[in-house]
């Protein structure tokens, strides 16, 4: 799987989306333009007078990614009259400086050592320094968000207020509710939203119909919650750090991800499996190497497991299916191999 190209100018960029080949060489050279784009915008917009700051500011950006925001905004961008323009490679900007200052955040609240294979800002730093960070970023979207004209400031303050209220609904738990929507709600939030705003973005500064704009901001919402869970379960099934992070580190922390939801909701008590899984799970935080190579094991044989493979391969033809009324052309063709991919990748 080949996640980066080197350019000229030897910064990396994602060239395939999880191990997805374009199968239109124009569409991937198009799209290759806009990332190399946003790279040196992001570089430029978090640049800042004070040394220290732009030390922080700069260290995720360097740190590199996915860049999945923005690949789904030069995506969403080909339905539109105008594919190629300035204002599309800004929004892809804006989506990714406050996919990344949410991250310092994140980092903050987790107290997260590692982020992206590097020591986290707030281990390296503090975690005033980290926040200040965020907020710079934050603060930097919101100015560049600001050329893109009332609509594109409107849609990225709510998109930012539904990205809080789905860090607040996380931390506070699901009280009264269902464990199970009540997590998939704080995915939504904290992941789709912003991705639905990446696809609506694309689509409305390459002034695609309104009709398409709507599609694409659904199709994105609703992969991006697949993709996160489908994260969420490489953490689980995976054998080396396919997604990201050393396997089992959610246990280790005590996260609950779909498949501990759909294993602690299980009361099959005559299977005995099923029962020690609980009662390991039960516990919280696994960090104990011997019970969290027990645990890891059980889930990846369990019914929860195979019912989470279910949901992410459910939501996947969901966010295909959103694509149906759209032109047939190769960007709708890589959206939907995107979504076959997520699909697929866990299973």
């Amino acid at each position: 799987m080949v996640d980066s190209v080197v350019t000229s100018g030897g910064r990396p960029i994602p060239r395939m989306l999880l191990g997805i080949d374009f199968e239109d060489a124009e569409l991937e050279r198009v799209v290759e333009t806009l990332l190399v784009g946003v790279e040196d915008g992001l570089r430029h917009a978090v640049e800042s007078v004070d040394p220290l700051l732009d030390d922080v500011a700069h260290h995720l950006v360097a740190a590199g990614g996915k860049r999945i925001r923005p690949l789904l905004v030069g995506l969403a961008a080909q339905f539109g009259t105008r594919p190629v323009c300035d204002e599309v490679t800004r929004a892809g900007v804006v989506v990714e400086l406050t996919h990344l200052a949410t991250l310092y955040h994140d980092d903050v609240m987790d107290e997260a050592p590692v982020r992206r294979g590097a020591p986290s800002a707030n281990l390296r730093w503090s975690n005033s320094i980290a926040i200040l960070a965020g907020d710079h970023l934050f603060a930097r979207a919101a100015d560049l968000a600001v050329d893109l004209g009332l609509d594109a400031v409107r849609l990225q303050a709510r998109t930012f207020s539904r990205l809080v209220y789905g860090q607040i609904a996380e931390t506070s738990g699901p009280r009264d509710r269902d464990p199970i929507e009540h997590h998939l709600d704080v995915i939504a939030e904290k992941t789709g939203s912003l991705i639905g705003t990446s696809a609506k973005f694309g689509a409305m500064f390459s002034n695609a119909t309104p009709e398409a704009v709507d599609a694409l901001a659904e199709y994105g919402e609703v992969i991006g919650i697949a993709f996160q869970l489908s994260d969420d379960l490489l953490d689980i099934a995976s054998e080396s750090a396919q997604s990201g992070k050393t396997p089992g580190t959610d246990l280790r922390e005590g996260v609950a991800t779909l498949p501990v939801l759909y294993a602690l909701a299980d009361d099959a008590t005559d299977d005995a499996g099923v029962a020690r899984l609980r009662e390991l799970l039960s516990k919280g935080p696994l960090t104990d190497d011997a019970e969290l190579a027990e645990a890891l094991e059980l889930l990846r044989e369990s019914t929860a497991m195979k019912r989470a493979r279910e949901t992410v391969r459910g939501y996947a033809e969901r966010a295909r299916a959103l694509l149906d009324p759209l032109p047939d052309i190769p960007a709708r063709r890589a959206l939907a191999a995107l979504a076959d991919l997520i699909a697929d990748r866990t299973s």
